[in-house]
Parts: C-alpha cells; structure tokens; sequence
C-alpha cells in the first residue's frame, strides 16, 4: 500500500451564494441574460421561442383568470427557497397583494408552472426543488408531448438530486381539464394553455 499523498485534481466545481450572485448581478454579469441560481449554480436559459413565450402568456391569463384578484400570478420572477437557490419559474401563484414582496421574493407558492419545450428534462429534475420547499403543486406545459403534467404531494426522497420529490404525477391532454390543488372549483382547458 502506498504511502503518498493523494494528489487531487485540479479542477473543483465552485457554487455560488445568493450574495456572490447578486453582487455578479449588479456588476453587470448578466445583461441581456436570463440566468437564475440553483443549488448554487449558475443556470442560464436560451432565449425564449415564439410558441414558448405564447405559452407562457397563455397560462398566465388562464391563471390570473381562474384565480383572481387574491392572488398574483409572477412571471419569470424570482422565488426565495433557501441560500443556495433562486430559481425564476415561468409562472409562479402567490397570496397578494403585490406590497409583500417589495421587500424580499415570495419564499413560496401555491402553484409553480414551467412551460417546457427544449429543457424538459431541465424542468422535471426542477420539480424535486419546488418539492423540497413544501410547494403543493408544480404543473409542466409540456410542449413536446402537448400535455400538462401536474406533479403533487411533495414528500422527501434522498435518492433525488434534491432529496424530495413528488409523490403524485398526473397528465392532462390537449381537450382536457386540469384544476389547481389551491382552487379545486376551477377548470382550465388545456388547450388553453397550450398554442
């Protein structure tokens, strides 16, 4: 048996705090740029496709629709969950008013949505994230497959990347309906949400 040190590699992998991340913000890192801090990673998006944006527009209206004036639904706005992490949903349902969170980002959410085309599988690992910070209900536009994957009951699980998951997956289909967990009266149609 060898008596040598063990000699490491030369390259390690450095994370950020949500400090050092806003500091890079104001320096200017990020102009022009949609980046958001995931376990403390750097993650920066490409830009955003037409039939994405509608997406994103389209669900924003259904939701701001079905929830009301009691509630705000958050596009591509930044969400608290913990030092390491500030992910930008595409949509995010919060309690309002708006005046809470002139001081800090909401910390959660009734509702998490990512419209999903070419960072499904980016979006799906996200879901654990979400899960972890006791979000109820994280939903998937999923452009691909043109269905809605709607992902509930968190619940920890250390064989995930963030060490929970959620329990509960179900789809919904173009000519379907889903309904949120934190308004179960309401009933969006999928096609609404899907261009």
């Amino acid at each position: 048996m060898s008596t040598r040190p063990r000699r490491h590699s030369g390259v390690r992998q450095r994370r950020f705090s949500k400090a050092e991340y806003y500091q890079l913000g104001e320096l200017g890192l990020f102009n022009g740029q949609r980046v958001e801090l995931i376990e403390g990673r750097l993650m920066v998006h490409s830009p955003q496709n037409a039939l994405h944006a509608s997406a994103i527009y389209e669900t924003m209206i259904a939701l701001q629709q079905a929830f009301g004036p009691a509630y705000l639904v958050r596009c591509q706005l930044s969400l608290d969950l913990g030092p390491t992490s500030e992910p930008e949903p595409d949509l995010a349902v919060v309690g309002g008013p708006a005046s809470l969170y002139r001081q800090a980002h909401p910390t959660t959410a009734v509702l998490v949505v990512e419209v999903s085309d070419t960072s499904l599988t980016h979006d799906r690992r996200k879901g654990g994230l979400y899960a972890r910070a006791g979000i109820a209900e994280y939903w998937i536009v999923n452009l691909v497959h043109r269905q809605i994957e709607m992902y509930r009951l968190p619940i920890a699980d250390v064989n995930e990347p963030f060490g929970h998951i959620y329990a509960s997956r179900s789809d919904s289909q173009v000519g379907g309906t889903v309904s949120p967990l934190a308004l179960p009266s309401a009933s969006l149609a999928v096609a609404q949400m899907i261009p």
